[in-house]
């Protein structure tokens, strides 16, 4: 069996000296393991202007930055990551009319999402960690449910307030005050992987939660086949995620923090065909454009279709308190 001081050596990742105030290394958030290995080598030199500015609800700043694995529970995570603070700021500064753009595919998405949840909630009180521009709350809202949100984005959460009046309140999980009665319903859409430490935020979630409370969580499984075939390329390897999970590793997580998983399917959304090609761009830049020029012209670029892109949505159940 090799040392710790040999297996903690394959995590090391060369800092480039003149930016190395902005980057933090860090554990595993499962296991809280200092071994690990490189999954996908990066780099701590990216163009920060753009890298600092990717952090938003649409971003799409293909990442630079190494991915390592848990050498103890298989966790995948960025390290080194950009310093929490910078990430923060960015977040709430970012003004994000891209994301708001899809309105109509993304409250078509959580019409359907918000079916998966009443198969085990039927309604009361219902909170969305990461609430964007208030989509989900929206569809909540209007089948009864009393809605409350957490956003960090300025410019998102007064969008929700102000055309769908959901209780969305500025900020984190962190800052945001603790509600004022237990919750029936915590949901966290396309967030989990974006935090600095999903294990607290599960923990949180569940003091917040009734006895018999649910978590319901959208990820994207870097397990699936379709994103195993594609490598480093998978189209979720992204700066603004922190944290990449499969089945294993989300279960374990949930399970640390109190839960019981009671469904994993996969999970379908429904957007623009034109947004669809604009974030292909990131990785295929002149076909998606050709492609996007064809769509176009041939007024499809507004069509909604529903596709599939190796995410699973899972609900967990509160079985204990932690």
């Amino acid at each position: 069996m090799q040392s710790e001081a040999v297996r903690s050596t394959e995590r090391v990742v060369p800092i480039n000296p003149k930016t190395q105030s902005l980057w933090e290394e860090v554990n595993c958030n499962l296991c809280g393991s200092r071994n690990s290995k490189v999954k996908y080598h990066g780099t701590t030199d990216p163009d920060m202007e753009k890298l600092l500015t990717s952090y938003s609800a649409s971003g799409n700043f293909v990442s630079k930055e190494t991915l390592v694995e848990c050498t103890d529970c298989n966790l995948i995570y960025t390290s080194p990551r950009l310093r929490r603070d910078l990430i923060l700021k960015s977040y709430t500064e970012a003004e994000d009319p891209t994301y708001v753009s899809q309105a109509v595919g993304r409250i078509k998405s959580f019409e359907r999402c918000l079916d998966s949840v009443e198969e085990y909630k039927k309604g009361g009180t219902i909170l969305d960690i990461g609430a964007a521009a208030g989509f989900f709350l929206k569809v909540a809202k209007e089948r009864g449910w009393e809605t409350y949100g957490i956003e960090p984005s300025q410019y998102l959460s007064n969008y929700g307030n102000k055309n769908y009046n959901v209780n969305i309140t500025c900020g984190t999980l962190e800052t945001a005050p603790a509600p004022q009665k237990k919750i029936d319903c915590i949901t966290l859409w396309d967030v989990l992987e974006h935090t600095f430490d999903p294990k607290a935020v599960l923990k949180t979630c569940n003091s917040y939660l009734k006895d018999d409370g649910i978590v319901v969580i959208n990820y994207p499984n870097i397990g699936n086949p379709m994103a195993r075939l594609a490598g480093k390329n998978y189209w979720f390897i992204l700066s603004v995620h922190l944290y990449y999970f499969v089945p294993k590793t989300i279960k374990a997580m949930l399970e640390t923090a109190g839960f019981e998983v009671v469904s994993s399917k996969p999970h379908f959304q429904w957007l623009q065909l034109g947004y669809l090609t604009y974030r292909l761009e990131a990785y295929l830049p002149k076909p998606a454009k050709l492609m996007g020029k064809l769509i176009k012209s041939l007024s499809l670029d507004k069509t909604l279709i529903p596709y599939f892109a190796a995410q699973t949505r899972v609900i967990a159940r509160k079985v204990k308190n932690v």
